[in-house]
């Protein structure tokens, strides 16, 4: 039945690895099934017989499917089943994406889809490794025309040693996460997160990864050879090379006028009525292809810009290769917020907004790698009118996804534990404007929010980009690259990091790959790049941490106590926490190992808290004072709850300092009062004092 079944292994970085294929999904262009450890991978590849009408770009779209069922876990959803797709899967989506997509011929309008399908999980494996490799395999071994095959390697850093595709215990103890995808001559992905390492250390992982990646190339090559469909002949839709130069000879200085100036609103004010120009003259001549000939416009603008850059030397906006466009630092901006920071690059302005929480406010999530909650979260908001479109918000998308998660990635190493700040972070990026390079932005700007909202950050932390352009064997780096530079140039390579190192990178390509002397000139562009927005820009804004947090934020105290003693302090049905969260104004947050979080906005409630919670959870002491309420008055004096389930007894003659003769002449049920435990009886019950309470607070105030 299954005649065309075959089994492809391999050695993987030191662990088997094997391709099947021929048994499942036989309508698909072709399907494989990976076998990684125990963790289990189905990828399936399709592509349209025609292409899609009315579009220039490569309609691609490519899915990584978590299935709970694959670590045994059934969805925490009102409906119990997957819904849309988790972030996570959209970052492993993404990550696959971009070295698979330059490989795809440029002229090709048919749609193409890759799915990835988890459908079990060893966590000594990475599944989204896999989904890379299968994806290669089966594009490779297709009828879809594709220039691959690609492989991918997850490369940590353990105890000072590079580790190819490091297991679960090696992860949580490395100090860089970066997944590099490459052919078997060139880099053709990266993306990384790292605790402060050094530029040296990152390029020589980079370059080990490199080594891995290509066995496996060769691998997937050798398969391709045995089993691999002819490639499918599509419809190309390459520029016709007679109306371009046609449009070429009639506008092309034109063109150049246009592009020629450092601000985007002008450069489109000037292409405006330059496209209507050559739309005018060319409808008539080539009609039915207002498509094509947009598309030679925008391969015109490509043109100009890239012989400015490979033969003049000369950025649109006339800035030196290695030059950055004007910055500017703002922070603590909006009243009222925790912290705010706005960061200015050009025409690029990007507005963060810090707010704190009590720990229990962390993201929970339901996913498959493990991770059940997160306490630093950072969102990013790409609106319309930041790129002046008037277009409805339609919530974020997979490039708001990624961006958040870059600018979370750069800033995660930076933020103190939970030990040092027992705090739930959440960062929000606005984009304002966009002219090229807002997630670096929002680095920046999140950098300045959080030392404005008096966060203890290890070190300030920027971001830059690097471009590239290429021809041929000639190739050449600029730093922060703008928007034309991005659309029109080869490389969008973004690093971000502190003074002592990298903390993250991403990178997105339009060619085959990077060499090592690529990678290492913007590794250095950036490092300087980097130091200079640090050190002349953000730290002469707000040098450090603000040393109080606003008086908008919550205030949060912590303790221990005893875990056996967690259950008094909830009390029946939570009633006693309920309790104290009420009469104190405060969020309390209880961990299984005793750790007790109180947050309030009046510090003196959450002191008040603390004190009730020790006193539920150790026996009141001889000498301390509570704030407690009267709960029961008697003809010889008035019994009071200092915490719930503690209760004590005042005496008419500690009432006062005088002669009481009635005890309501002082207090009342229901009033609060301070009082001090003056004896503990051998039955245990607790005599206190209203008038040695008031005596001693007297005195305090009086040495102070």
């Amino acid at each position: 039945m299954f005649e065309n079944f075959r089994v492809f292994e391999t050695e993987f970085a030191g662990k088997k690895i094997s391709f099947e294929t021929g048994m499942m999904c036989g309508l698909s262009n072709a399907s494989c099934l990976v076998r990684y450890g125990e963790t289990t991978v189905m990828v399936n590849v399709t592509m349209s017989q025609k292409p899609r009408e009315g579009i220039d770009y490569f309609p691609l779209s490519v899915d990584y499917e978590e299935k709970l069922y694959a670590v045994g876990k059934i969805p925490g959803s009102f409906l119990k089943r997957e819904g849309k797709p988790t972030e996570k899967a959209i970052l492993v989506s993404r990550v696959v994406d971009r070295p698979i997509r330059p490989l795809f011929p440029k002229d090709m309008r048919n749609d193409c889809l890759v799915v990835m399908t988890v459908l079990s999980v060893d966590p000594d494996y990475s599944p989204e490794i896999a989904g890379m490799l299968g994806t290669s395999f089966a594009l490779s071994i297709s009828d879809i025309p594709w220039n691959g095959p690609i492989a991918g390697v997850s490369v940590g850093l353990v105890d000072g040693e590079i580790v190819i595709n490091p297991d679960a215990e090696q992860k949580k103890n490395s100090k860089m996460s970066v997944t590099v995808a490459g052919t078997a001559e060139k880099i053709v992905m990266i993306e990384a997160g790292a605790e402060e390492v050094t530029e040296d250390v990152m390029l020589d992982g980079i370059c080990k990864g490199h080594e891995e990646i290509k066995k496996m190339v060769a691998f997937i090559k050798g398969v391709q050879e045995e089993i691999g469909k002819p490639k499918y002949q599509f419809e190309s839709q390459e520029v016709d090379h007679d109306m371009f130069e046609a449009i070429k000879d009639f506008a092309i200085e034109d063109i150049r006028f246009a592009l020629d100036t450092d601000d985007k609103n002008i450069r489109e004010e000037r292409l405006a009525p330059v496209i209507e120009k050559i739309h005018a003259k060319f409808d008539e001549v080539y009609p039915e292809q207002s498509v094509m000939i947009d598309e030679c416009i925008y391969k015109l603008q490509k043109f100009v810009v890239r012989r400015w850059l490979l033969d003049d030397g000369k950025r649109v906006d006339g800035r030196a290769l290695d030059e950055i466009r004007p910055l500017n630092a703002k922070a603590g901006i909006i009243p009222r917020v925790h912290g705010s920071g706005m960061f200015t690059r050009g025409q690029t302005q990007v507005l963060t907004i810090a707010t704190l929480g009590p720990v229990s406010d962390s993201q929970i999530l339901d996913g498959i790698d493990g991770e059940e909650s997160k306490r630093y979260m950072h969102h990013y908001n790409f609106p319309a009118y930041s790129v002046g479109e008037a277009k409805p918000s339609r919530g974020p998308g997979r490039r708001e996804i990624g961006h958040g998660a870059l600018a979370e990635r750069a800033l995660e190493p930076v933020i103190p534990s939970v030990e040092e700040f027992p705090y739930a972070l959440r960062l929000v990026s606005e984009v304002l404007s966009s002219n090229g390079s807002t997630s670096q932005g929002s680095i920046c700007g999140s950098t300045l929010a959080l030392m404005d909202a008096g966060v203890p950050i290890k070190a300030p932390v920027a971001g830059i980009s690097c471009g590239l352009i290429t021809e041929g064997e000639r190739w050449m780096t600029m730093v922060d690259i703008q928007g034309l530079e991005d659309f029109f140039g080869d490389m969008d390579f973004k690093v971000a990091g502190t003074h002592k190192g990298i903390t993250a990178i991403q990178m997105d390509l339009k060619i085959d790959g990077l060499t090592r002397e690529i990678i290492a000139e913007a590794f250095e562009k950036t490092r300087k790049a980097r130091l200079y927005i640090l050190d002349e820009i953000m730290l002469k804004e707000i040098p450090a941490p603000r040393a109080e947090l606003s008086k908008w934020a919550p205030k949060m105290l912590t303790l221990t106590i005893d875990p056996e003693k967690i259950r008094e302090v909830i009390g029946s049905g939570g009633k006693t926490i309920q309790k104290i969260c009420a009469e104190c104004d405060v969020k309390i947050d209880i961990e299984d190992d005793g750790r007790v979080f109180v947050s309030a906005i009046d510090i003196d409630n959450a002191r008040r808290a603390v004190q009730v919670i020790e006193t539920i959870a150790n026996d009141p002491e001889v000498g301390a004072i509570y704030k407690g309420k009267v709960t029961r008055i008697m003809s010889f004096g008035a019994f009071v709850e200092i915490a719930p389930g503690k209760e004590g007894m005042v005496h008419i003659s500690k009432l006062e300092n005088k002669r009481v003769e009635k005890v309501e002449d002082v207090v009342n049920i229901g009033d609060e009062i301070v009082v001090k435990v003056i004896e503990i009886d051998a039955q245990g019950r607790i005599n206190l004092s209203r008038k040695d309470a008031i005596a001693d607070i007297e005195a305090k105030k009086n040495k102070q």
